[in-house]
This record gives structure tokens, sequence and C-alpha cells, in this order.
């Protein structure tokens, strides 16, 4: 095991943690964002930027989360979409 540097902390003051799936190989995409969700705690939110509506990953994510993560749609064009996923 590690240990954790003291001043070595993650956090961000305001919760919100981007995201973009465009730079990240297409058969990766979906594990990646699933392990970024997984580890944010309450309250927090991904940023999340893709190239195009990630219809299939909103489907698994319901069906692996439920109501645990609400989806906020900020821009939704031809050629990027961003979303905010947050944990409750």
């Amino acid at each position: 095991m590690f240990p954790i540097h003291p001043a070595h902390n993650h956090n961000r003051a305001d919760g919100i943690y981007p995201f973009d799936a465009r730079g990240i190989a297409k058969r990766f995409r979906h594990a990646a964002i699933f392990g970024a969700l997984d580890a944010l705690g309450a309250g927090e939110r991904m940023r999340f930027v893709n190239d195009h509506n990630p219809l299939p990953l909103l489907q698994q994510m319901q069906a692996r989360y439920g109501d645990r993560v609400d989806i906020h749609y900020l821009e939704e064009g031809s050629e990027q979409v961003v979303i905010d996923f947050i944990i409750r």
C-alpha cells in the first residue's frame, strides 16, 4: 500500500471534475467513465465532454447507477456535447 501524502488532495473546491472523452480510445471510454464516476462522492459532478450524444452510455449508466446519478445537459451541439453527471 502506498502512503498518502497529507498535502496531496485531489478534491476541488467547486466539486466539478472535467472528463473529456474525446481523447480516450473508443474501446476504453465506458470503462474509464464508470471508473471516474465511481471515484466521485455525493454532491460532486463530472463535467463530461464528447463529440456526440452518448445515448448508449446513458442507458448503461441508468442500469448501473439508477437514480444515484443526475444527468444535466449543458450543451448539445453537432460537434460537442457537454453533460454534468452529478452524484447523489
